[in-house]
């Protein structure tokens, strides 16, 4: 890939039973930055499908692992070193069970706060230090089993809502790449119910 190409990997589980289930936000956001950027994701490349193209006339290839989300990691780094990205341009999405339904917080760095398909992707790439798209997915209400959950196909209420929150996440990944980091944290880090929150 171009000297200053970006890799966008969204996380999620492959499979039909998994397509509509919070856990597959990451794969869902990356399809819908594909869809407004006119890029097919119908390569296989690293154990994931892959789709190159171009965010604000900067290259580059989108990514969804087809190893179970807690295997991501694997895929991730071989297709980091593949292409020659560095880690900064590193991209990550994936939905946070911390985070309330339809809340987005980028981050330039961090831990895996408990998600295993990030603890899969540090271990492999060996440093936390990667930008990432935390979506929240949590329904605001008890839960039983939040593995259960985050398996489950979404709510009616959620669906309905899943549009918006998908154009939202999707332009917040644009205004990296187009912006950096910071000024997109700054743009669109927002609670649920659309109000903005800063994050370092």
């Amino acid at each position: 890939m171009e000297a200053d190409g970006w890799l966008v990997v969204g996380l999620g589980n492959p499979g039909p039973e998994y397509e509509q289930s919070p856990h597959n936000m990451g794969f869902l956001v990356v399809d819908r930055v594909a869809a407004r950027n006119g890029i097919r994701i119908t390569r296989p490349d690293s154990q994931a499908m892959v789709g190159a193209g171009a965010i604000a006339g900067k290259p580059v290839l989108l990514a969804k692992p087809q190893m179970y989300m807690n295997l991501s990691g694997g895929p991730v780094s071989k297709l980091a070193a593949r292409h020659q990205v560095p880690l900064e341009r590193v991209v990550v999405i994936y939905d946070e069970l911390d985070l309330p339904w339809t809340s987005v917080r980028i981050r330039r760095k961090g831990s895996a706060a408990g998600h295993n398909g990030m603890k899969s992707l540090i271990a492999s790439l060996g440093s936390q230090e990667f930008p990432r798209v935390r979506v929240g997915v949590h329904p605001g209400h008890p839960l039983t089993s939040g593995t259960d959950y985050v398996l489950s196909p979404m709510k009616r209420g959620q669906r309905e809502e899943l549009e918006p929150l998908l154009d939202y996440a999707s332009q917040a990944v644009e205004s990296i790449i187009a912006e950096g980091v910071l000024k997109a944290m700054t743009k669109y880090n927002r609670r649920a119910g659309g109000l903005k929150q800063e994050e370092a």
